[in-house]
This record gives structure tokens, C-alpha cells and sequence, in this order.
């Protein structure tokens, strides 16, 4: 008979601590910062861009238009690479290709180069999100998730509450390409800390973190000082040979019923909040005749409640977790804790009702201030449209930030690739969007407009009733139909 004692102890999910990981994410979220950056600096700067290269205001808002297509198709390449190849290599190569487009722009001659280039930006950015995610699941129990998204897309959002105000001070003191030069030198300075600091976390690479790193995979720093931790793989690790499968494997999630409702009503209340940020510019210079200064201090808002919000929501999302881990283990005493599960949930356990709880409340207040700002902006009222834009941004981040965990929770083993196709489903339809709203506004007014939009986002709101009533219902099949699938690979 073994004794307790002689029992071995099952190893931890991963070697790092607590200040370990909140280190990493503190890195990624840096690094995630110039997707957001480079979107919201260039808010302010659109009237100088106009004016110095002599075209139409819709002209640059084509430029926003294919940042976000750019944006939302990109991860769908580097995405499946990262789960694939690792995430230090791609990291490397993005922001390679986006510090040589910052280089571009700060050139900028002509239109064409602009809109050329504006696109290799995003697409060089953009995969910083969904590499991010990847790296939070790579480390990260179910329990610890929602807290470390919410940190690290607070972070990320950092850049939207300076972007604006940073891209209205270089704009109007030295021109709109010094912006480019500035987010050239800050990208720089990102990647070295990358390739000093950050160690590959892709499971199949590096394990729970105690394998020991080579090439590309170890960071510089292991070189003067590697952690006692780490020990040479049983067997040598191959890297899996990149397939058409690998860029197809994260579209099939869109197939996935609780997916796909999941991601279209993150969708729609991304839409919205990025057709509110888009149609500020125009909406604000032409009722408040604010210069490019004080326009980029106008998104001040903005930003703050992207940042508030995404806190508020990881804090939300670890004290849910906790409820309904205590709840589940109370009826099902003998199953494992959720909170240390180290493959797919149970399907027993209600990860759709932990993450969702919230949604109702989040989504009621976002559509009210929604549906007030149209009426708001009046010459004379900036105060009142300013705290509805502080409103907005928070709960609609509030709302990504669980939509963004909650994909992640129903499809663990490709964090990468899941957020790849949550950008794609949210950008595409925000791209249509940012497209069509000075023409909408235009047509109908900005009261009719937002209270319109609002509208459509309480339609959409049946899609959370879906998921909360059948959504566990249809985890629990994909999860029968992987171990079919397992077990015929295995006879």
C-alpha cells in the first residue's frame, strides 16, 4: 500500500509565480499597447492630413477603414503562427514589420503611400493583441484569467486614453509625421525588451516553464542568468510544420454555435463604441471649434473609461470564478477544482454563467448612454458628451474584456487563434461601420443615429440570453465530439 506522502506531487500548471506572471503580462501589455496607439494618435492629426496632403476628409477616413480590415484579418496569419511556432519568434517578426512602416510613414509624400503603409502598420500591430492572449493562456489557470485579461487589456487601453491627447501635441507642434517617428522609437524600445526579457511560454515549446530554452525561444538574459528551475526536455521538441490547416484551424471556431454568438454580440457593442470614437473628430471640431490640442485632450474620456472599465472587469471575473467554483464543488465533491483544470473545462461546470453574470447590467447602461450621446453633442454641452463617452467606453470595454476571456475559456489549447477570430468578427463589422457613420450622421443626425445604433445593440442582446440558456449544452457536445475524435486516432 503507497502512502499519501509517497504520492508524487502533480506539477504545477506553470513554474512561474505570482510576480512572475504579472511581470510577463505587464510586458505583453506594452507590447499590445501600439495596436490601440496607433489607431487613436492619429485621431487628432486627421484635419492636418487633410490640409498637407490636399485630399478630402473621406479620403482619411479610408485610412481608418483599412486599418481596421487590416486589423482584423492580420491575426488570423500571425495568430496561428504564434500557437504554432512560438510567441517570441512572432513577436520579432510583427514588430519588424511594423517599425519599418512607422519608418514609411514618417515619410509620407503622398496619399497613396499613406494608405499603403497605414495598412502594414496594422498589420504588423494588430497580431500583438491576439499574441498576448496567447501568452496569458499559455501561463494562466481558468481561475487567474479573467484577472490577468482585464490587467493586460487596461494596459493595452492605455494608449487610447494618451494616444489622442499625444497625437494632438506632436500634430500641432511638429507636424502629423512626427507621430510615426515617435511610435517608431517607442516600438524599438518595446521589441529590446522583448528579446531581453520575455521567455517562450507556447506549452509544446516550453512546457509549464521549467524546459529549458534555446535559439530564438531564450530570451538574452537567460544567457548571463538562467532561473535553477529549468532543465533540459526528455526529447528534443520539433517544432510542428506550419499547413494551410494551421491558418484555417482558428476559422473553424466560427462553426461553434457559442462562439459565434458570443463573438457577434462582442461584435456589435464594438462596432458601436468605435463608430461613437470615430465620428468624434468631425462631430467635436465642427460644434466646440477645438484645435488639434485640445481635440486630442477630448478622447481623454474616452480612454480613462477603456481603462476603468477592463479593471473593473477582471476584478469582476476572478470573484465570479471563485462563487461558482465554491457552488460546483458543492454539488460535485469529488470533481476537480475548476480553478487548476489544466485541459478544457468540465462540461458540467458554468463557465458561460460566471463570465456572463455581469453582461446584462454592463450592456443596459452602455446602450442608455449610447442612445443620450446623439442628443448631447450641442454647441456649449461638451461637459455632458464627455462623461457619456467616459460611460461608454467603459462598459463596452467592460463587455470585450469577459467576451474575450469567456472565448478563451470555451476554446483552450489556441489562445492566439481564438483571439484572431474574435478581431476578425469585431473589426470586419467596426470597419463597415466606421465607413458609414459621418454618412449617417449626415442623413439623420447624431441623436437619431446613436439612439438607432443603441437600438440595434438591445436586438442583439438575445444572443447573450442564447448563450446563457444553450451554451453549455453545446461546450458539452464539442467536447463528446473531441473524444470521438481522440479516441480514433488512438485505435
Amino acid at each position: 500500500m503507497v502512502s499519501e506522502s509517497q504520492v508524487p506531487e502533480e506539477p504545477p500548471f506553470h513554474i512561474f509565480n505570482k510576480r512572475q506572471k504579472w511581470n510577463l503580462v505587464a510586458i505583453i501589455g506594452a507590447a499590445g499597447l501600439f495596436s490601440g496607439l496607433s489607431s487613436n494618435i492619429y485621431f487628432p492629426a486627421l484635419d492636418a492630413i487633410t490640409e498637407d496632403l490636399n485630399v478630402s476628409t473621406g479620403q482619411v477616413s479610408l485610412t481608418i477603414t483599412s486599418y481596421l480590415i487590416i486589423q482584423g484579418i492580420s491575426p488570423l496569419f500571425w495568430g496561428p503562427l504564434s500557437d504554432t511556432l512560438g510567441r517570441r519568434v512572432v513577436y520579432v517578426g510583427s514588430f519588424s514589420v511594423y517599425i519599418l512602416a512607422n519608418i514609411a510613414l514618417s515619410f509620407s509624400p503622398n496619399f497613396a503611400v499613406l494608405l499603403v503603409f497605414r495598412g502594414l502598420q496594422s498589420a504588423g500591430s494588430a497580431s500583438t493583441v491576439s499574441i498576448g492572449n496567447g501568452v496569458i493562456q499559455d501561463i494562466a489557470t481558468p481561475l487567474e484569467r479573467g484577472a490577468f485579461i482585464g490587467f493586460y487589456q487596461a494596459i493595452r487601453n492605455f494608449s487610447i486614453a494618451v494616444g489622442p491627447v499625444l497625437g494632438g501635441i506632436l500634430g500641432n507642434f511638429l507636424g502629423f509625421r512626427s507621430i510615426f517617428i515617435f511610435l517608431t522609437i517607442i516600438s524599438g524600445v518595446v521589441l529590446l525588451v522583448i528579446i531581453v526579457f520575455l521567455p517562450e511560454t507556447l506549452r509544446a515549446i516550453a512546457g509549464n516553464g521549467t524546459k529549458r530554452l534555446t535559439g530564438i525561444h531564450r530570451p538574452i538574459i537567460h544567457q548571463f542568468k538562467e532561473p535553477e528551475y529549468m532543465e533540459d526536455p526528455e526529447s528534443s521538441t520539433q517544432t510542428p510544420k506550419v499547413t494551410a490547416e494551421t491558418f484555417l484551424g482558428p476559422l473553424k471556431m466560427l462553426l461553434e454555435k457559442d462562439i459565434l454568438v458570443t463573438l457577434i454580440f462582442g461584435g456589435m457593442v464594438y462596432t458601436v463604441w468605435s463608430m461613437v470614437v470615430a465620428s468624434t473628430t468631425d462631430l467635436f471640431d465642427r460644434r466646440f471649434d477645438l484645435n488639434e490640442l485640445t481635440l486630442g485632450l477630448a478622447f481623454l474620456p474616452n480612454g480613462l473609461g477603456t481603462i476603468a472599465g477592463s479593471t473593473i472587469a477582471g476584478k469582476m471575473m476572478t470573484r465570479d470564478f471563485v462563487r461558482y467554483e465554491k457552488r460546483y464543488l458543492e454539488l460535485y465533491p469529488d470533481a476537480p477544482p475548476p480553478s487548476k483544470t489544466r485541459k478544457s473545462l468540465s462540461p458540467d461546470f458554468p463557465i458561460e454563467h460566471a463570465r456572463l453574470r455581469h453582461i446584462p447590467w454592463m450592456t443596459g447602461s452602455f446602450v442608455v448612454a449610447t442612445g443620450l450621446f446623439g442628443f448631447t453633442v450641442l454647441p456649449a454641452w461638451i461637459v455632458l458628451p464627455l462623461v457619456l463617452q467616459f460611460l461608454i467606453a467603459a462598459t463596452s470595454n467592460a463587455v470585450f474584456a469577459i467576451n474575450t476571456t469567456l472565448v478563451s475559456d470555451l476554446y483552450p489549447g489556441s489562445g492566439a487563434g481564438s483571439t484572431a477570430v474574435n478581431n476578425l468578427v469585431r473589426c470586419s463589422m467596426a470597419a463597415i461601420g466606421v465607413a458609414f457613420v459621418d454618412r449617417l450622421i449626415a442623413l439623420v443626425g447624431p441623436a437619431m443615429a446613436f439612439s438607432g445604433l443603441a437600438l440595434l445593440v438591445v436586438v442583439l442582446s438575445v444572443l447573450v440570453a442564447v448563450e446563457w440558456t444553450w451554451g453549455m449544452q453545446w461546450r458539452g457536445e464539442r467536447e463528446g465530439r473531441r473524444e470521438v475524435l481522440a479516441e480514433k486516432s488512438m485505435s
